[in-house]
This record gives C-alpha cells, structure tokens and sequence, in this order.
C-alpha cells in the first residue's frame, strides 16, 4: 500500500480537558514519511513535536508529550483518529498545551479528517509487522497487553475495575474498516468517587457530561453532592441510583471498553508505523499502554536492523573513496574513519571501515588484545552519518555536521584487527531547520555490534574549504 495524507486543511474547535481553555487544532497535509507531528503555533519558534513514544512525559489521566520547551497533553484521542482511519502523514497545528476534548470521543476528529478527504502518495507504507509474539505485563496491576502475528490489525480488550456497577467488559476491532462506526464514537469515562480528587488536583477543567461517562458507583448525600456540583460549575448534579451520573444513555453496552481499544489505538500510535498484528489488552491504562509502545519500538527497531543488513560488494566502485570523503570531511589522519560510501539516499548513507592492527589507538588499547574502541564506533557512524546530512544541502563543501547529542548507545560485541565495519545511518525524521536524527548501527558481516541514536546540526563554514 502507499502512504496517505489529507487532501486540505481542516480546523476544529473545542477545550482542553485539563486545562478548561479554548484549543485550536487544524490538521495538514504533510509530505512522504513525515509521520504525525505536532505544532505549537502559539510559542516562539513555533516548535515541531513528533508523536514519538521517546517523547512521552506524562500518563496521567492522557498522554503528554514533551520536547524542549513544547508540550502537547491528551494527544491519544486524535493519534487513534489518524490510525484508525490510517492516515499516515499529518501536521496538527495546535493553539495551546492540550488537545481538545470535544465528546470525549475520536468521532470528531474523524469527521473532519474525512472532510478533509485523502490523497495517496508516491511512497511505500512501512509496517511493523508482528513475527513473533511480544509481551508486557504489570505484575502490581495485573495489566498485560500482547502483540501476536496477524495478517492485518486488530485488537482485543478486556477491562475489569472490581466494580459491583461497572462489570468486567470485552471489546473488539476485526478490521480498521470497522473503526469509525465501532470505535470512534466511544466517550471516555469516569468513576464518580474520582471527580473530587481530579478537580482538587486541577485537572479536568474541562470536563463535563457532554464529554465524558460518569459511573456512579456509590450513593452520595445532598451535601456532597452540592460540593462537587460547585466544583464542577454546575447549578446541580443528580444521582437516583448506582449506574450512570444524570442518566446519560450509553452508545453500546460495553462503551467503556471499547473507549480503551480507541486509547490503545492512539497510544500505540506513537510506535511510529502502523502495526500488522493482532494487540490483545488486559485492563489496559496509558501507563501501561506507553510502556508497551516503547517494547515494540525496540523491537520494531531491531527488526529493521536485522532486515536492513546492507550488503558488501568490495568489487564493485564505491561511490566516494578515502580521497573524495576527505574533501567532504574536515577529518584527516588519524581521525578520519569512514574509507568509503558504497550507499547513499536522501534518507540513508552506508560507510565502510577496514580495520587493520596498524590503527594507531591499538598502541595504547588493549594492546596485547587490541580491541576497536566503542567511543569511535560511535565517531565512525557520526562522520558517516555526516556525509548524508551533507548530501541534503546544495554546497555540501561549504558546510559542516556537529553532533549534538548521542541516545541508546548499546556495543553488542567486540570489534577486532581485520574486521570491516559496515556503517548504517538512517534518518528517524525528515531533516527540519539542520537538525539530523538518525539510527546508527555497525555491522561486522551481518552481526550488529553497535548502534545508537545521533543528532546532528548542519553548519556553514566560516571559510571555504
């Protein structure tokens, strides 16, 4: 299948959850592998946030996503919108710190989206595809949720709270197909001996019947139920018996259950690419469901890397030699590490370096064993990955590559005299403002022996070369 966007701009209206404050969310068309990403249009710089699980700083009562200065808060409802009705490129230009509420549901958002109408793009969609069965269980909670091989997506849930009023229920999604009329109207939903302790806390400003179910799992007296009827603005709130707060009629027998597919859906949106695969959750929460999204991310991670082993031809011409890199690089002897590029795409680069006993630092490095030391692993993958973020500006010999940060370093085993390291660098998002984010990993054969995490900035030269 090709990837997906919107066809046009589309705006809707409501207020934050938490906050209680007017929120601005338009969706955008965005370009081939640009992912979802957030935009916070009301801060200086108008920072991009993509919808990373890496980036997620809060399950409380939502999901909150945080880098630098800009956060989003409650971003599940619309991610389980785009996935549902897999939509895989969009820009959310957002107005303030949190989502909109609207119904308390994802049918808002898939109204507009549909609105917006769909184009396809030239570019392949990438899945994650589920080849063996991946767990994650809370021993404490007794939460566990479990990714197994399927031929397309779909979901499972079971909720159990111990409550005599809300039952344990049981949800599920055959197809995708079935989101929008199944899931997305599903409201999220409350027990009301949490209210009290929600708005002490300061949160769910915006919360309201119209937005969410309230269980009523006891029966309370006229006193308290005038002090939370004031703390929620209300002239007054009513509850005759156990059940549902003001007699809201449910959408479907097990609505709560299903609201916890459409938050799975949305959380595990954040793994970055759709999953084909069969996800059955046991009392899912966003705690639970962020901590599984970043297991997969790991192994959707290693999936790539083991599928992705470039392949060594030392026959065949390399598209630069040592002589050609150094005209690129400002490194040189000792310090270049990177002999030749034999793959080079707007999104991916692989180096060689033939490691041979004479290496200098094998004087002072084990040196009765000498071992490749891991810092420059890491420095070879950076100069490599240098040459793709230089590939991406139109002077390449007028510009340098510094490397701002270095995450998830892992050296797996040891790298000796005569090995050849393939080098691998790969973006993780498209290069925004000079800021290059790629996955590193070194190969020796077809074994991984490093891999990291690598950011870098591109920046001209204050003289030519």
């Amino acid at each position: 299948m090709k990837q997906t966007t919107i066809q046009r701009p589309v705006t809707v209206r409501g207020i934050g959850l938490h906050t209680g404050k007017p929120v601005v969310l338009t969706f955008k068309p965005a370009p081939p592998n640009h992912g979802y990403r957030f935009q916070r249009v009301d801060l200086p710089e108008q920072p991009v946030l993509p919808a990373d699980v890496k980036f997620v700083v809060s399950t409380n009562r939502g999901t909150t996503l945080r880098q630098g200065d800009a956060q989003v808060a409650t971003v599940e409802h619309v991610l389980s919108a785009l996935a549902g009705l897999e939509l895989d490129n969009v820009l959310m230009e957002v107005n303030g710190p949190e989502m909109p509420i609207m119904d308390g549901t994802s049918a808002p958002f898939v109204e507009a989206l549909q609105q917006a109408g769909r184009v396809q793009q030239d570019a392949e969609r990438e899945y994650f595809v589920i080849t063996e069965p991946v767990a994650y269980k809370d021993e404490v909670s007794g939460t566990e949720l479990l990714a197994l091989p399927a031929d397309h997506f779909e979901a499972a849930v079971m909720i159990d709270f111990n409550s005599k009023v809300l039952g344990p229920q049981y949800a599920t999604l055959h197809h995708l197909s079935e989101y929008t009329t199944e899931i997305a109207p599903c409201r999220t939903f409350v027990f009301l001996h949490e209210l009290e302790k929600l708005l002490d806390m300061g949160l769910i400003k915006g919360g309201d019947l119209d937005n969410a179910i309230v269980i009523v799992d006891r029966i309370m007296d006229p006193a308290d139920l005038e002090r939370l009827a004031r703390k929620m603005g209300k002239p007054s709130v009513k509850v005759e018996s156990e059940g549902v707060l003001n007699t809201v009629k449910l959408r479907f027998s097990n609505e709560p259950a299903r609201h916890k597919l459409l938050d799975v859906i949305g959380d595990l949106a954040l793994v970055g690419k759709p999953i084909q695969g069969k996800i059955v959750a046991t009392k899912p929460g966003h705690t639970a469901n962020v901590e599984f999204a970043k297991t997969l991310k790991r192994h959707l991670m290693e999936q790539r890397r083991l599928l992705g082993v470039p392949k060594y031809n030392p026959d065949k011409e390399p598209l630069f030699d040592s002589v050609s890199i150094s005209r690129l690089l400002p490194h040189r002897y000792p310090f270049l590490l990177v002999d030749k590029i034999i793959e080079l795409s707007d999104t991916h680069v692989v180096g060689i370096k033939n490691v041979t006993v004479n290496e200098p630092f094998f004087q002072g490095h084990f040196p009765g064993n000498p071992i490749f030391p891991g810092v420059l692993q890491i420095e070879a993958m950076a100069q490599t990955g240098g040459i793709l973020a230089l590939n991406a500006v139109d002077d390449p010999y007028n510009w340098d590559t510094y490397f701002l940060k270095i995450e998830n370093t892992k050296f797996k085993a040891k790298v000796v005299p005569g090995d050849t390291l393939i080098l691998k660098m790969e973006l993780l998002e498209p290069i925004r403002r000079g800021i290059v984010h790629m996955q590193g990993t070194a190969y020796v054969g077809s074994k991984v022996v490093s891999e990291g995490e690598l950011t870098a900035q591109i920046v001209r030269r204050n003289r030519e070369p």
